[in-house]
């Protein structure tokens, strides 16, 4: 290494990723940015992530050079990513020591790590809480302290072989590994690093440019595609969801576009809830474009799948509003069969309700407890206020969309303020709206066939 400062290389997934096992959704990225990298660089240690590397084609050899050269590697295994287990496994067997292995709480053990000390923390999925952030920081940044400089087996190879001599780490060995990087024509230090083009393009989606994020999302599948012989799940997933927003040539095409790309990831057999959601999303805006029932039937397939992997409010509200185009739809052959639909409606918006109710009173707590964080002025406390504001929307337009479907307008009309006084981007509630008008003339076709009989608010 030329940099005279220590290097810390974090093995990780990046971006949202699902842990298959539970169903959780986890933003792996606020793990690193508020758990990781500044506990890390508060040590003088420089940190970098596998994304962060400058590059312009494959980073295999650096991505190697790493685990062999840096004075210190932290292992996230949250989502049980293949991927980091098998980079701490050869971090392990390059290295005795300085490896620290950590994961969030609800990771299941593959029984091999169970002789490994790993340091947990709790995600909330989408958010990570400051308290929990401020205890993690504190246990990581002793640990760190008692590893950093200390000559003590903490890879379980070297603890059980320990007779055996580890690669000597030298000027020889670096040149060399440098020297294969020229051999590839890898230029490290040029392009643009992964990481960098991903979150320009997440931007982009956050102010709605859609076009010039479908084409960072395209750069960075492709990047990602140089290092692996899977695609990755979450850059697709992203690539397909700008895709269809785009509209572009036209909305139809858009929408089979970005189909295709979701059937690309697996779409038949994914546990994924997050890619099955997206299909159900875009197989309703097929049906709602007058594409056909299949793709009404389709949609109501995949909404069932991902509502029952994550039993969450989002694919909850889609599910109810599909059963009841299904009432409409062809695919009803009689008034039974519209009632059943029904009830299957009434049933999923209770549900809802019950969620909202879950979620109302954690997120408050959560809020005030964060009180002092999110008025301190700086870029995270304005993210961490923008997401409470988000949540608080989003159960108060659930609250009242369920409670419209079931016939309680009172109930339905004292969420929707709440929905509209709570501070949110304007596409939000363009989004809550469009949504009311759908089911509402739906309702107003079928709604009689329910029990007790709906009717529309005067």
């Amino acid at each position: 290494m030329t940099d005279a400062r220590k290097r810390c290389f974090v093995v990780m997934g990046f971006g949202t990723k699902t842990d298959y096992v539970s169903g959780r959704k986890l933003d792996l990225n606020k793990s690193y940015k508020y758990l990781i990298k500044p506990v890390v660089e508060s040590k003088g240690i420089e940190c970098v992530r596998a994304d962060e590397i400058l590059h312009s084609g494959s980073i295999d050899v650096q991505m190697y050079k790493e685990l062999l050269m840096a004075d210190l590697v932290i292992a996230d295994l949250s989502t049980s990513n293949s991927n980091a287990i098998y980079e701490l496994g050869i971090r392990h067997a390059l290295r005795p020591f300085t490896t620290i292995v950590i994961s969030e709480d609800k990771l299941v053990y593959p029984f091999d790590l169970n002789h490994v000390v790993i340091n947990k923390y709790n995600h909330l999925g989408d958010a990570i809480d400051i308290e929990e952030a401020e205890r993690f920081k504190e246990g990581l940044s002793k640990q760190i302290d008692a590893v950093i400089n200390k000559d003590e087996a903490d890879s379980p190879v070297y603890t059980y072989l320990n007779a055996l001599i580890p690669p000597q780490i030298q000027e020889a060995i670096e040149a060399a590994v440098e020297k294969i990087t020229e051999t590839e024509a890898i230029p490290i230090e040029t392009g643009n690093a992964l990481s960098k083009i991903i979150q320009d393009a997440e931007d982009l989606i956050e102010e709605k440019e859609f076009e010039k994020a479908k084409l960072l999302f395209q750069t960075a599948v492709v990047l990602a595609n140089l290092n692996s012989t899977q695609p990755d799940i979450y850059l697709v997933h992203r690539l397909a969801f700008a895709t269809y927003k785009t509209a572009k040539p036209n909305l139809i095409s858009s929408l089979e576009e970005s189909m295709k790309l979701l059937e690309s990831i697996n779409l038949a057999h994914t546990n994924d809830p997050e890619t099955v959601s997206l299909a159900g999303t875009v197989k309703k805006k097929l049906y709602e474009s007058g594409e056909g029932d299949i793709h009404l039937e389709e949609s109501l397939l995949y909404f069932l799948r991902s509502y029952y992997t994550l039993n969450n409010r989002y694919n909850g509200i889609n599910l109810a509003l599909v059963n009841v185009y299904r009432a409409n739809s062809g695919l009803a052959t009689s008034d039974i069969e519209r009632m059943a639909d029904l009830v299957m409606a009434k049933r999923t918006w209770r549900r809802v309700l019950y969620l909202c109710d879950r979620d109302w009173p954690i997120f408050l707590e959560k809020e005030k407890n964060d009180a002092a964080r999110v008025s301190d002025g700086t870029k995270a406390g304005q993210e961490l206020q923008e997401y409470y504001n988000a949540q608080k929307f989003w159960i108060s337009a659930n609250r009242a969309e369920a409670n419209f479907g079931l016939g309680n307008f009172a109930e339905y009309k004292k969420n929707m303020e709440l929905a509209k006084i709570n501070s949110h981007p304007i596409w939000m509630w363009e989004s809550f709206t469009a949504q009311m008008g759908k089911l509402a003339a739906e309702l107003n076709k079928v709604g009689h066939l329910m029990e007790p009989s709906w009717k529309a608010p005067v």
